[in-house]
């Protein structure tokens, strides 16, 4: 059933590609990337996130200011008396003893305005350069993140090309295969050829019928990824505006650059655990705050006869929280230090990644020139064959096997400047 269903889709879609392809531009694709791509989307709330981290720090800098409404009932001598004190209402005939003992059941409802302002805190001032540094690399990484999909997109639109290409290749063969299996059917006819002969012609138009199957299908796929890219719908059947050829473009010299987003990025992420631990040698230090409070009290809910205020600042040094701190040193400064480690690593493999790229280069163009020749002199090995075989003085199987041979020539030659083409776009891509 499964096998029914395939082939179903695949004639379905056979009949109709004419009508369901849509051109488009590679410079389309990385527009609507840019604007729709889910993994880029993601990035940049990993960028608001940190930043989010980062405003979290403005309470080192700026107040923090709240107010409440409280409203309570009290028979305690102590409460009672100072509530009235707070109402503003007391009066010599509460001194007595007996009142004073035995109050009766006051209310109070006070609103309350609370102002803390933060002076010195060094330790907090470390943390918000480390969130700082933090929000910095994110911003890169999803820069870096798209200069990577930029190349994928380069990649998956070349494929496509490479698939319309094994198409157009594989359509000539099937042409090229169908007029030899007119002459030997005609060779038949007149008992020039055996029987023998002409099923191998027919063996081969059988062996394009299925590879072209495979092609047309590699098209479905590739159009699929793309329009995953876009974010668009999966269904969608594109068709590249160019042709795949050779890019031609200077091959870069240069070694690793300092200045690449990844690695300005690990070089931010180290900057932020150097922040982190001083950040934690800094809690060793005293804390000024400045605080205030303004207050309305009364009998009736929502009222403010009486008010008054209070501030002043409280400077508050932790000599000791049982040996926390000696620990948070100890952890940030090996966090720091596997961090710089983890950046020289990092740099050093990036530089091995370029240099064997690079190499893939230099073998990709020398395969290019190979597979070139190669397909010439093939294609001219099967115009003379054919030329004899018309004429009756080549066998069958030479004339198959220099029509194979020339349609495999033809197709390694595309796949090479499929492989050509990434292998610059990827050593441009670290070079980037």
């Amino acid at each position: 059933m499964k096998h029914k269903l395939g082939w179903l889709l695949l004639f379905a879609f056979y009949s109709g590609i004419a009508q369901e392809v849509d051109l488009i531009t590679k410079e389309e694709v990385l527009s609507k990337v840019k604007e729709s791509n889910n993994t880029l989307k993601m990035a940049q709330q990993d960028v608001l996130a940190a930043k989010g981290d980062f405003n979290r720090t403005n309470a080192v800098l700026l107040p923090n200011i709240s107010v409440s409404h409280t409203g309570i009932a009290t028979t305690n001598p102590l409460m009672a008396f100072g509530t009235k004190l707070n109402q503003e209402i007391l009066t010599a005939a509460d001194f007595d003893p007996d009142l004073l003992n035995n109050p009766r059941q006051i209310e109070d409802y006070a609103t309350r305005v609370e102002v803390q302002q933060p002076l010195l805190n060094f330790d907090g001032i470390f943390q918000r350069k480390a969130a700082k540094a933090k929000w910095n690399a994110a911003e890169l990484q999803s820069e870096r993140k798209q200069d990577y999909l930029e190349l994928e997109v380069e990649k998956a639109y070349m494929q496509l090309q490479l698939a319309y290409k094994t198409v157009e290749v594989l359509k000539k063969a099937k042409g090229t295969a169908m007029e030899n299996k007119r002459i030997a059917d005609n060779s038949f006819k007149q008992g020039y050829l055996q029987k023998s002969d002409v099923l191998a012609v027919e063996v081969r138009v059988t062996e394009i019928d299925n590879q072209l199957q495979y092609a047309k299908t590699n098209i479905l796929n590739a159009s699929n990824y793309l329009s995953v890219l876009m974010d668009g719908d999966s269904d969608q059947i594109l068709r590249p505006s160019d042709s795949l050829s050779v890019v031609y473009n200077t091959v870069p010299t240069e070694n690793l650059s300092e200045n690449r987003k990844d690695i300005l990025a690990m070089h931010s992420a180290t900057e932020a655990y150097r922040q982190m631990h001083k950040a934690d040698q800094m809690s060793f230090l005293p804390k000024l705050n400045a605080f205030g409070t303004y207050e309305l009290h009364d009998d009736k809910i929502f009222q403010g006869a009486a008010n008054g205020y209070l501030y002043g600042a409280e400077l508050k040094w932790n000599i000791f929280e049982g040996g926390q701190r000696i620990g948070k040193i100890q952890k940030s400064q090996a966090e720091y230090d596997k961090s710089k480690f983890q950046l020289e690593q990092y740099k050093a493999e990036s530089q091995l990644e370029l240099n064997k790229a690079k190499r893939g280069l230099e073998d990709a163009l020398n395969k290019l020139k190979l597979t070139k020749l190669a397909l010439q002199q093939s294609e001219e090995s099967l115009r003379i064959r054919t030329n004899r075989f018309e004429q009756g003085l080549e066998k069958t199987t030479d004339l198959l096997m220099a029509e194979t041979q020339y349609s495999q020539k033809r197709l390694e030659y595309y796949n090479t400047i499929f492989q050509h083409n990434y292998a610059l776009a990827y050593v441009h891509f670290l070079m980037k």
